[in-house]
């Protein structure tokens, strides 16, 4: 039982790290979005955002958990993920990411405390789809935790994807400006985490690969001792190099 709470407490941890270096431009548009308004209505105007952010993810998960044994629904799960990882990673490489508190323009004047909620609520929705689906791939070959299902999957994986999206979301909502000032110190965090979203794609589509109904590897192969090392093996490996790099560079550029 240890070895089992303490995968479940990486993997939440991951997920935590994970949505932050992911989601800290995000927070700092919603912040901008918001801007505009009296600051008594701003505070509220993010509150109702984080509460719809909540339940948007509560449900969203379900419907994925629902949907996640459809090995269809796997394949493009695991295409999603690799293309915005070497989407986002050769932008950066090529320099094309501009600092996003350069890029985010003054909202337009005249926006009503509602419509400005509803747009928080829909950047919500459009940042949080690659976070979730990375919680999805991590979390479903977790050992099982508890003894009923929550849509299609252990409710202990459930419980973990859904807690780790939940405390990026307060975390972001609290903490985006240290997240941001990380980012524009050691910009290759961020790169390491698109390469990470990259790497949970790959952990999709092997699970895909293995379908019952696909059958190229083994049915088993994703929950597998060997495949479980190799894969956090490699994520353990690209924070590490990650964060090697963001300091050399960061070294230098002081020098």
């Amino acid at each position: 039982m240890e070895a089992v709470l303490l995968e479940y407490a990486w993997v939440l941890l991951v997920l935590v790290g994970l949505e932050g270096l992911l989601a800290a431009d995000n927070a700092v548009v919603m912040a901008v979005m918001v801007k505009h308004l009296p600051k008594e209505r701003q505070k509220k105007a993010l509150f109702y955002g984080l509460v719809g952010a909540f339940v948007f993810r509560f449900a969203a998960l379900f419907m994925i958990t629902l949907l996640v044994d459809i090995w269809q629904i796997q394949a493009l799960g695991a295409a999603y993920l690799l293309f915005i990882s070497v989407k986002n990673v050769w932008e950066q490489k090529k320099g094309k990411k501009d600092n996003v508190l350069e890029k985010v323009k003054e909202p337009k004047k005249g926006s009503g405390f509602w419509m400005t909620v509803l747009k928080v609520e829909l950047a919500d929705i459009a940042f949080a789809i690659d976070s979730m689906l990375a919680a999805v791939a991590l979390a479903v070959t977790l050992p099982h935790l508890g003894e009923f299902d929550i849509g299609g999957i252990n409710a202990g994986q459930f419980a973990v994807m859904l807690a780790g999206g939940l405390i990026g979301v307060i975390l972001m909502r609290f903490a985006a400006h240290k997240f941001v000032q990380l980012l524009e110190k050691y910009p290759q965090l961020e790169t390491a985490a698109f390469v990470i979203v990259g790497w949970v794609g790959v952990k999709l589509l092997v699970m895909t690969l293995s379908h019952e109904n696909v059958g190229v590897l083994p049915h088993d192969f994703p929950h597998s001792t060997t495949w479980t090392i190799i894969f956090w093996a490699v994520l353990v490996g690209i924070i590490a190099i990650g964060g090697i790099l963001g300091a050399r560079q960061n070294k230098q550029e002081n020098a």
